[in-house]
């Protein structure tokens, strides 16, 4: 078990989403800086200028790139300061490093959260030398070696910790969106399938009576018939695409109709007001349940996290090429909200899929949004 474990964090891949270098890589560089110039000119007992500057640019350098080269970083950083300190203890220099050097600390942390498990460990091993080094140089005794230890031990915990929690944070995600799809798909099978079935049906028995009729009539029963049969092929094909299950159990999806049953009496809190206007007839059958499931998370959400609410208004309004629905509530304005929950995650999901955009945060005034946009007949991008 121990060497199956080890084999896994040495074949450990580097993270994906590791950052560009930024502004807050040249602050963090020009407050390093100017602590080491601070240093140099209000301290005493220091080790040679030469030194200094030798060990200040090898932890501020490599600080830019430690997350795009995080083992680069490290050997740059922990091999000049372990040479810096073996020239202190052949030539008996007297002096103390500069305190800046702690923020090697902050490298140590990018290269357990941004490396390769490869890169990891041999970075630990550059790391455990200088330590054992330095401690040589500077004669500590042993409670401060113990600290010192323990402080870059938990810089690369806490890289480690952080590391796995976003792994974690995008396989949640991951799974909700696969949740919603799975919804689509059931949607879809319940409404759009059957429908497109019927024309097939109807189809064919235009067809099979079409002998007294014109021939034209005949062509156009048997377009119908093959257009038809075509469509349900490829919607088949992408039920079976975004449904995750044989086992999924289809049930009747309400539509824009059921979104009034949304609406609740003035004697709840908070008060749930719902509004249906413009062109709301022969929507997409999966636009329809869309824009039910939309409000419905809305509202529940609202209700969840919408600290001192009192109204959460639902407005569906449909014009002859899209329909709009936008929630408000009069919450406090983010206290409490998530900031990319998985319910948020899964409307994005399903609005993205019908061709649609979704937006949610806080409104202008008070309280939160949820607004999303779909085309009327719901066309997947």
């Amino acid at each position: 078990m121990a060497a199956t474990a080890l084999r896994s964090l040495w074949a450990e891949p580097r993270p994906a989403d590791a950052p560009r270098r930024g502004p807050r890589d040249v602050v963090l560089v020009g407050v390093l800086t100017c602590w080491s110039l601070a240093e140099v000119l209000l301290r005493q007992g220091l080790a040679p200028r030469p030194l200094l500057l030798l060990a200040a640019l090898a932890v501020i350098a490599p600080q830019p790139w430690r997350r795009s080269h995080p083992l680069l970083s490290a050997a740059v950083a922990f091999g000049t300061l372990t040479i810096v300190d073996v020239v202190r203890i052949l030539d008996d220099t007297d002096g103390t490093l500069l305190n800046s050097t702690a923020a090697a600390l902050v490298l140590a942390y990018a290269l357990f959260r941004w490396g390769s498990g490869r890169e990891a460990a041999s970075g630990l091993a550059l790391v455990l030398l200088w330590l054992a080094v330095t401690n040589v140089a500077d004669t500590t005794n042993l409670a401060d070696s113990l600290g010192a230890y323990g402080f870059f031990l938990a810089a690369a915990a806490i890289g480690v910790a952080n590391r796995y929690r976003a792994r974690i944070r995008v396989r949640d995600l991951e799974q909700a969106k696969a949740l919603e799809r799975e919804q689509l798909a059931r949607d879809l099978h319940d409404t759009v399938a059957h429908h497109v079935s019927g024309i097939a049906i109807q189809a064919q028995a235009g067809r099979a009576v079409a002998a007294a009729h014109p021939e034209r009539a005949v062509e156009a029963l048997a377009v119908i018939e093959d257009a038809a049969t075509r469509t349900l092929t490829e919607l088949r094909s992408i039920v079976g695409v975004l449904r995750a299950a044989e086992s999924t159990d289809f049930a009747p999806q309400p539509g824009v109709a059921e979104v009034a049953q949304l609406g609740t009496a003035d004697r709840t809190s908070p008060r749930v007001t719902v509004t249906l206007s413009g062109e709301l007839d022969d929507l997409s059958p999966a636009v329809g349940a869309a824009i039910y499931r939309l409000a419905q998370e809305s509202v529940t959400n609202a209700r969840r996290h919408a600290r001192h609410a009192t109204q959460v208004t639902v407005t569906v309004a449909g014009d002859p090429s899209q329909v709009r629905v936008t929630v408000d509530d009069d919450g406090s304005a983010t206290a409490g909200r998530p900031a990319a929950g998985y319910g948020l995650v899964g409307m994005r999901e399903r609005t993205s899929l019908l061709g649609g955009t979704f937006h949610a945060g806080p409104a202008a005034e008070r309280g939160w949004r949820v607004e999303a946009v779909l085309p009327r007949t719901g066309r997947p991008r």
